[in-house]
């Protein structure tokens, strides 16, 4: 059994507000272009979702970078960076206003740049009478988390309940192997480069069908857990051969250049330390047993 140092871990609150969609207040158009230059006006990322769900599909449905359930922000920056780098997948969640006072969720992720937001999952009778602006508050607990004897895997965002999850397995000389649903060429991924692996996500392009059908990736489901090769989020995101970098798929698709899918960092390695094994279905659904 692989040894982590969770018993050091200091978990602590960190708290948003459940936060409205925005759009560009300027110029006076919300229309946006999408990759083949037609214009669209397409629900945002953000506020309350109802009618999308983790373990529903990734790719096609009419919004920009649908995030599922509930996603929340802290309207004070340091307060939010403060949330979205100590927030993890699979730290509790709280509603702390409004009529569902007491609710518990999930975190599930994190968007990128731009939205900069939390996103929580939460039972659909609490979906249905939340609020925009109620106070949600993560029970934060994960960063820093490491496997202690093995020094060249980094774990990103990851809670020790769903690292216990996720099975990762023992493969000797500092090596370990997980489970992963699909693997994302680095050739198909496109915003998230060159920024922190801490409170964000790296999207996959979506513009190339045919080469997202080559890889299996047109039926992701929001949740699944998927491998990016090639491509390192230890300390940032970005290229770099034999590199793997292990994570959730936390929002959906966009009509957008160089946006689609959302992948938020779990587990990276440099190198070979860290292998990936398919399997025909892997989400967070399952491994988090969250509620319908």
């Amino acid at each position: 059994m692989l040894s982590d140092n969770r018993e050091q871990l200091v978990g602590i609150a960190v708290q948003g507000v459940i936060a409205s969609p925005e759009l560009p207040p300027l110029p006076a158009s919300p229309y946006q272009i999408a990759s083949d230059g037609r214009p669209y006006l397409l629900p945002a990322p953000g506020g309350i979702v109802y009618n999308v769900r983790m373990g529903d599909r990734a790719l096609g449905w009419l919004a920009d970078m649908v995030q599922p359930g509930v996603s929340i922000r802290n309207p004070q920056d340091g307060a939010n960076q403060a949330l979205k780098t100590l927030a993890c997948v699979g730290n509790v969640a709280k509603v702390t206003s409004g009529a569902e006072m007491g609710a518990s969720g999930v975190v599930v992720g994190k968007s990128g740049r731009f939205a900069e937001h939390v996103i929580i999952h939460f039972p659909q009778q609490v979906i249905e009478k939340l609020a925009l602006g109620d106070r949600v508050t993560v029970r934060a607990l994960g960063r820093s988390l490491a496997l202690t004897d093995k020094p060249l895997i980094q774990l990103k965002s990851v809670s020790p309940e769903l690292l216990d999850a996720l099975e990762v397995e023992d493969g000797g000389r500092g090596r370990v192997s997980v489970r992963v649903r699909a693997i994302v060429p680095c050739h198909l991924t496109g915003a998230g480069a060159g920024l922190g692996s801490e409170s964000g996500s790296v999207q996959i392009q979506t513009e190339d069908l045919g080469a997202l059908a080559d890889h299996g990736l047109t039926d992701l489901r929001l949740g699944d857990v998927v491998a990016i090769s090639d491509y390192d989020c230890r300390w940032g995101n970005g290229y770099l051969r034999g590199a793997v970098t292990v994570g959730v798929v936390s929002h959906g698709d966009s009509p957008r250049s160089g946006y689609g899918p959302g992948i938020t960092p779990l587990i990276a390695a440099g190198d070979e330390s860290l292998s990936v094994h398919l399997v025909e279905s892997r989400n967070v659904v399952d491994l988090l047993h969250l509620a319908a």
